[in-house]
């Protein structure tokens, strides 16, 4: 059965795996207000990347907000070009086959 799985079902799967990754991912990092009133903004504990831009800002350390908002940014970018690339490269082998 596991080998079923990883030969057929996952194959099958991995576009629709990929995609809800990807909208996971992008909702997460748009998850600011929600995480600030639920969670709070606990450094160290329930601090966000997203809470922790937030924080630079107000605290007046534009350096540090910058640098968080590249890492943001970077992150985002690698992991859409990546997962593009990915299902692409799914897409044009299924359509080998």
């Amino acid at each position: 059965e596991l080998e079923v799985f990883f030969r057929v079902s996952f194959p099958l799967a991995w576009r629709g795996i990929m995609a809800g990754a990807m909208l996971a991912f992008a909702r997460a990092m748009g998850e600011f207000g929600a995480t600030l009133m639920v969670a709070g903004n606990l450094p160290g504990k329930t601090q966000t990347l997203s809470l922790a831009v937030y924080d630079a800002v107000q605290a007046g350390n534009d350096h540090l907000a910058t640098l968080l908002v590249l890492i943001t940014s970077a992150v985002c970018i690698v992991v859409l070009v990546a997962s593009g690339k990915i299902l692409k490269t799914q897409y044009l082998k299924e359509v080998d086959r």
